[in-house]
């Protein structure tokens, strides 16, 4: 039986938790996901997992943020003032807001504090700084 191997297209089922248990995604109520090893389209650990699984495998594995989005960096908080933001938009602490930069590519933040002259936004990644755990289920290798 073959094994995935580096520059395989696959199809893998997982869901994603937290170390506390919460799932922060899943593909089982949909399609798995279909990838291909190699590109650099997913976190460094979970395509580490996938590598020399067997189809109908299941495995969980953990993996450390350093092989997931890597820590919380601070410079990524940015303190922006009220006449900044669009007028139609009202800041919530959790909101996702985008900004473009000048050569046009955008940004995604979330707002983590708002003060009456300027909210906070952080630019990490939700998962950053966390440590995750993955259900892993191969499907097919094409």
């Amino acid at each position: 039986m073959s094994q995935v191997k580096q520059n395989d297209t696959v199809k893998v089922h997982y869901t994603g938790k937290l170390q506390d248990g919460r799932v922060f995604d899943s593909s089982l109520e949909r399609e798995p996901l279909e990838v291909t090893i190699g590109q650099g389209m997913l976190i460094p650990g979970f395509e580490n997992a996938i590598i020399d699984m067997k189809v109908n495998e299941k495995k969980t594995v953990e993996i450390a943020k350093q092989d997931a989005y890597g820590d919380i960096n601070e410079q990524l908080f940015h303190k922006v003032s009220n006449e900044q933001l669009p007028p139609d938009v009202k800041p919530e602490v959790g909101m996702g807001l985008t900004s473009k930069s000048e050569d046009g590519r955008e940004h995604q933040f979330r707002v983590v504090d708002i003060q009456d002259d300027h909210i906070v936004v952080d630019g990490n990644h939700p998962l950053a700084g966390q440590d995750l755990i993955f259900d892993l289920e191969l499907i097919e290798i094409k």
